[in-house]
């Protein structure tokens, strides 16, 4: 298993983040080769992703979720094989150090190589720029799911 850690800091309250990131759905605005989500349940998503011209369709399971805390899911069915959390860090009343730990089995020999080259570690930092744009652009969540897993 190949493991990648990053962090930002975004502009917008820990609440503002934490509602934010509970729109799974709006996830292919910001996450580069996300085509799709689809929450099925509160704690069931769909992914369909498409990574340098490698499609995907798994499923994955909301395993832990505190309000303004933290989101943590495994993946249960399909291609993909990862495990993450996502924790949410108060820095001030406008502040939140958004946090991403993920482990990945890397699929064959191009993932393998992409992984070993930094490809992930990039792909997840990029994506959590893009977040913090997305939400420091609209000052505001488009939704929030405020429940306990």
């Amino acid at each position: 298993m190949s493991q990648v850690e990053e962090s930002i800091k975004v502009d917008v309250p820990v609440r503002t983040a934490y509602n934010q990131w509970t729109q799974f759905e709006t996830f292919p605005e910001f996450m580069e080769g996300v085509e799709r989500i689809e929450q099925r349940t509160e704690t069931l998503t769909h992914w369909v992703t498409n990574v340098n011209g490698t499609k995907r369709e798994f499923d994955a399971e909301i395993t832990e979720q505190i309000p303004d805390e933290r989101v943590a899911w495994t993946t249960v069915a399909g291609e993909a094989r990862q495990a993450g959390v996502v924790t949410f860090h108060r820095l001030d009343d406008t502040t939140t150090k958004v946090m991403l730990q993920m482990e990945f089995d890397p699929d064959g020999l191009a993932e393998t190589l992409g992984d070993k080259l930094g490809f992930v570690k990039r792909q997840v930092a990029g994506d959590l720029k893009r977040f913090k744009a997305f939400i420091e652009s609209r000052g505001a969540e488009t939704g929030a799911w405020r429940g306990e897993v």
